[in-house]
């Protein structure tokens, strides 16, 4: 299993998908959202360039519209072969099942560590 490090405030809490600046980010990975409330779910799982992904997504209806039921959150691992994201992000779908999804990458799924394991 992969032991990935997944990205947190200074303080070491989840980072508000909404609010987060990110101009400064400049990593390429595997990235998950989610919205919290009373019954926390996965909205998205993807992989590339980490700031381009979320601006896009930020402009996204069908991601944006989750913000309803919570607070919509991010996290990310920077992964720069792009074999591995494809592995991990395959992985990290089959395991959350996320409400929005693309095409999967038809690739051998990389069991990897999700930041939410204790």
């Amino acid at each position: 299993m992969q032991h990935l490090h997944w990205i947190k405030s200074i303080d070491n809490k989840w980072l508000n998908f909404s609010q987060l600046d990110l101009t400064n980010i400049h990593a390429t990975g595997v990235y998950i959202i989610w919205h919290g409330g009373d019954n926390p779910q996965i909205v998205r799982v993807g992989q590339g360039n980490i700031a381009s992904k979320l601006t896009a997504h930020r402009m996204n209806h069908q991601i944006m519209r989750f913000a309803q039921r919570g607070p919509l959150m991010v996290t990310w691992s920077e992964i720069l072969e792009p074999a591995r994201r494809d592995g991990i992000e395959a992985y990290l779908n089959q395991q959350f099942s996320p409400l929005i999804r693309d095409k999967a990458p038809e690739v051998l799924p990389i069991a990897a560590r999700s930041p939410f394991a204790s």
